[in-house]
């Protein structure tokens, strides 16, 4: 494992028994694994879901030495293509400016019935 690798953990209930880490970060670069709202706090929300993964999202890249500034790529995963927008919305909100190349893709099923979106990043200091 090279020496300048840092995994970091959000504590969700999947990272120890699948096997993964909320982010790594390798010299300038970071990834952050897929996030969703594990709190059943937005039942139904997709946007307070997009908010909430955000918000994990920003901490693990705090965590391992990252701004929001340094985002270069996002990616988001709906369940329903009507919540596009909302989503969308909320990245607006959290990104503004920082303008990454990103995703916005629909797909059938999250990890669990009531989840509703999923989002990624990856981040690059001095990108």
């Amino acid at each position: 494992m090279a020496a300048d690798r840092r995994s970091v953990s959000s504590g969700s209930p999947w990272e120890g028994p699948y096997g993964y880490a909320r982010a790594v970060a390798v010299g300038d670069s970071c990834w952050v694994s897929g996030t969703v709202d594990p709190s059943g706090e937005h039942p139904g929300d997709p946007a307070g879901q997009a908010r909430a993964a955000w918000a994990i999202v920003l901490r693990a890249l705090g965590e391992a030495g990252f701004d929001v500034d340094d985002v270069v790529r996002t990616r988001m995963y709906v369940t329903d293509a009507a919540f596009s927008a909302a989503v969308a919305d909320v990245h607006g909100q959290v990104f503004g400016e920082i303008r990454p190349a990103t995703t916005l893709i629909v797909v059938s099923a999250l990890i669990a019935p009531d989840l509703l979106v999923e989002v990624e990043a990856e981040a690059r200091r001095g990108g």
